[in-house]
């Protein structure tokens, strides 16, 4: 099922133009504005304004214009791996395949196996 998620990722960087990295493990970002602060890692604590959809545009999860405060070891792997490829300041996308997020169990509105796509703004890396 992995590949498959990896083919439905590339078919969305395709048909909306994204110029997209690839970290090699089927997650992509897009960096649109880059920040001038410090990189966070795995610990790090970070304040962070994001919107979470699905690839059908089906918004999830949406957090307040100043974002929140979370520990990046308390999210998806998704998250720990593609937030640190940002500096403070920086904003983007993060489009995470289903076995760094969910994977087949069904949360909420998203469904089992479902590529997420986050857009992020990191506002703040606290060490």
């Amino acid at each position: 099922m992995g590949s498959e998620m990896c083919i439905r990722d590339r078919n969305y960087i395709s048909a909306n133009s994204l110029n997209a990295a690839n970290l090699g493990n089927g997650l992509y970002y897009v960096e649109s504005k880059e920040g001038v602060g410090k990189n966070p890692d795995i610990y790090s604590d970070v304040q962070i304004r994001y919107k979470g959809y699905l690839t059908n545009g089906t918004v999830f999860d949406e957090s307040a214009n100043t974002g929140i405060r979370i520990n990046l070891s308390q999210v998806i792997a998704g998250w720990q791996q593609g937030v640190p490829e940002f500096k403070e300041g920086g904003e983007g996308i993060l489009l995470i395949p289903s076995y760094l997020a969910y994977g087949s169990r069904a949360t909420g509105v998203i469904p089992a196996n479902s590529v997420l796509i986050f857009e992020i703004k990191l506002i703040e890396v606290y060490q």
